[in-house]
C-alpha cells in the first residue's frame, strides 16, 4: 500500500516542510520505492472565456504536476520540489509501493482528469479486489465507461475512472456542492466495500479525504508553534513564517510530526476541506478508529503493505 499527503489552505502556502519528511518514506525511512508524484493547484489570474479570449478570474487555479518513477528520497524531481517553494492552495502527493502494475510513469499517482472544465486530481492507497476490476473491464468492453479510461494498469486508476464515469453519467452538468459531496461520499463508500480504499481528491477549490483505514489531518492556525518531523531531523517554528490569518490543513496516511496533535478520520468517514476548514463531513453512525498497527495488518491481509 502507498502513502498519501495533502494540503488545503486559505492562502497560497509552501508544502516544503511536510514534503521534506514525507519524501523520506519513499525508500529511506520506509519502503515505498516505486515512484512518487505531487500536484499543486496554484492561484491563477489567467483563464479563457467561451470565445477563446483571455480574461481575469481570481478564483481560478492552475495545475502544476510532477511525477518520477524513482524513489522519492533519491529523486532529483523531489529535490526540485523541495528547493522550489511553490505556493499552492491545494496539494496532493503520493509515494508508491507497487502491488498492481509495474513501476513506470503511467502508473504514478496523482492521476488527473477533466470534469466540467475543471482538472480533478486523485491519489489512492489500498487495493481494489479482482471482482471490481473485472466489472470495470466489462463496462469498458460494453462501451458503458466511455468518459474515462485508464492509461496505466493500476487498480487505483481503475477506481478513479470508475468514479469519474459514474459522476459524468449521473450528472450532465455540475450539481450543487451538497449534492456533489453526497454523491462522492456514496461512491467512495462503494469503492471501499470493493477493496481497501483511502483517497485524496481535489478540483483546486476543495479537497476530499476518504478513509477506508488510515488517514490523519492537522490544521495549523494562530497561535502557531514549533513542529518537528518524525522522518527527518528538521524543526520549524511556524510563527516565523505565517500570519495570524493563515489556516493550513495537512492530511497524511501516518502523522508526519512528533510534537503536534493529529486528528484521525474514522473508518469510512469522508471530509471535504476548503480554505483550510472542514466544510462537509459524513461520518458513519458508529465511528471506528484503527491503530496504525491494525491499519498495516489490514493492508497486508489484502496483499498490500505500508
Amino acid at each position: 500500500m502507498c502513502q498519501l499527503l495533502g494540503m488545503n489552505c486559505n492562502t497560497p502556502t509552501d508544502i516544503g516542510f511536510s514534503f521534506a519528511g514525507f519524501r523520506k518514506r519513499g525508500g529511506m525511512t520506509d519502503s515505498h520505492e516505486d515512484g512518487f508524484g505531487i500536484a499543486f493547484f496554484e492561484r491563477s489570474t489567467c483563464t479563457t472565456n467561451s470565445a477563446g479570449d483571455s480574461t481575469t478570474n481570481n478564483d481560478s487555479t492552475g495545475l502544476r504536476l510532477f511525477h518520477d518513477n524513482h524513489p522519492s528520497h533519491l529523486s532529483p524531481v523531489a529535490d526540485l520540489v523541495n528547493n522550489y517553494p511553490i505556493k499552492a492552495m491545494n496539494v496532493i502527493a503520493h509515494i508508491r509501493k507497487a502491488t498492481q502494475g509495474q513501476n513506470c510513469l503511467a502508473n504514478a499517482h496523482p492521476f488527473v482528469r477533466e470534469v466540467w472544465g475543471e482538472q480533478w486530481v486523485f491519489a489512492h492507497n489500498g487495493q481494489m479486489n479482482s471482482e471490481f476490476i473485472k466489472r470495470c473491464q466489462r463496462l469498458q468492453d460494453n462501451g458503458n465507461a466511455s468518459h474515462c479510461q485508464p492509461v496505466g494498469n493500476t487498480d487505483s486508476e481503475v477506481a478513479f475512472c470508475y468514479l469519474i464515469n459514474r459522476l459524468k453519467s449521473t450528472f450532465k452538468s455540475r450539481p450543487d456542492d451538497k449534492t456533489l459531496f453526497n454523491f462522492l461520499t456514496t461512491q467512495c463508500r462503494y469503492l471501499s466495500a470493493n477493496g481497501l480504499f483511502n483517497c485524496l481528491m481535489s478540483n483546486g477549490r476543495w479537497q476530499l479525504a476518504y478513509a477506508g483505514s488510515l488517514l490523519f489531518y492537522l490544521t495549523r492556525q494562530a497561535p502557531f508553534g514549533e513542529a518537528k518531523l518524525a522522518d527527518d531531523d528538521l524543526i520549524i517554528d511556524f510563527s516565523d513564517v505565517t500570519t495570524d490569518t493563515d489556516k493550513v490543513t495537512i492530511l497524511v496516511t501516518v502523522p508526519l510530526t512528533e510534537n503536534e496533535k493529529w486528528q484521525q478520520l474514522a473508518v469510512n468517514e469522508c471530509l471535504i476541506f476548503s480554505e483550510g476548514e472542514v466544510i462537509f463531513k459524513d461520518s458513519p453512525s458508529q465511528r471506528k478508529f484503527l491503530t496504525i498497527e491494525e491499519g498495516i495488518a489490514i493492508a497486508r491481509s489484502v496483499g498490500a503493505s505500508v
